[in-house]
């Protein structure tokens, strides 16, 4: 008997999704019926002015928020009717965060910023230290270890961030405007960062506004008043 292949399922789909919020008396529906696939390896830069439903829509796929209606399915697990505790642990397993305003510790070192996601992962490494010198190694901050924020530039905490969301080898990056925050010299820096990280495998989700920024996705999704008006590749 001939033997079948099946093509993989996507790492993240979103079938029918509509996402509404009650304001006193009105309804307001900021994802409107999208359905979207987002493929394991793929850089996708999702795009649109603000209160398009862009975040919105990034919340649900990153299992920041729950749908009104509709499936989310994350690397085969569908969100709805998950506990707190189950999508925080679907969240640690599979997917590494990267902010605008980079949410790292005051007071604590680049290495023990990076250790964060490891303090509520239930496998651990054998050797926590090591796996955290190892990302910070990759995003070329290797002398920056023992420094805190204060001591590192926007563009090297943007790195410690992005070392911290690789600490627990997620399947995709979910990057929110990343480059926000930052010059534009600095910012084609992290962008060159993600390019190489796609590269050896990890799905980019990236949220931004910024055509420029948008540009080294290979896969680019505009939104606008909650629906996707655009989907093309490069």
């Amino acid at each position: 008997m001939a033997a079948f292949s099946r093509t993989p399922a996507p790492l993240i789909s979103a079938r029918n999704l509509i996402k509404e919020y009650t304001i006193g008396n009105i309804t307001v529906r900021a994802v409107d019926d999208v359905s979207l696939d987002i493929e394991r390896g793929e850089f996708i830069a999702i795009m649109g002015a603000s209160g398009s439903g862009k975040s919105t829509f990034m919340n649900m796929m990153g299992a920041l928020d729950t749908p009104t209606s509709g499936i989310v399915e994350i690397d085969g697990h569908s969100i709805g009717g998950m506990t707190s505790d189950e999508l925080a642990h679907l969240r640690n397993v599979t997917i590494g965060f990267v902010f605008q305003q980079f949410n790292l510790l005051p007071r604590t070192s680049a290495l023990d910023n990076v250790r964060v996601p490891l303090l509520y992962a239930q496998d651990k490494p054998a050797d926590p230290d090591a796996r955290c010198r190892e990302c910070l190694e990759m995003v070329g901050l290797s002398e920056r270890m023992l420094n805190h924020p204060s001591q590192l530039s926007g563009g090297q905490q943007q790195r410690v961030a992005i070392a911290r969301a690789l600490v627990n080898h997620p399947k995709v990056i979910l990057a929110d405007e990343p480059t926000g925050a930052l010059d534009s010299k600095t910012s084609e820096e992290v962008m060159a960062l993600f390019t190489r990280l796609n590269g050896m495998g990890i799905t980019i989700i990236l949220v931004t506004h910024e055509p420029d920024i948008a540009a080294y996705a290979r896969r680019r999704v505009t939104f606008k008043d909650g629906k996707i008006i655009e989907d093309s590749r490069s």
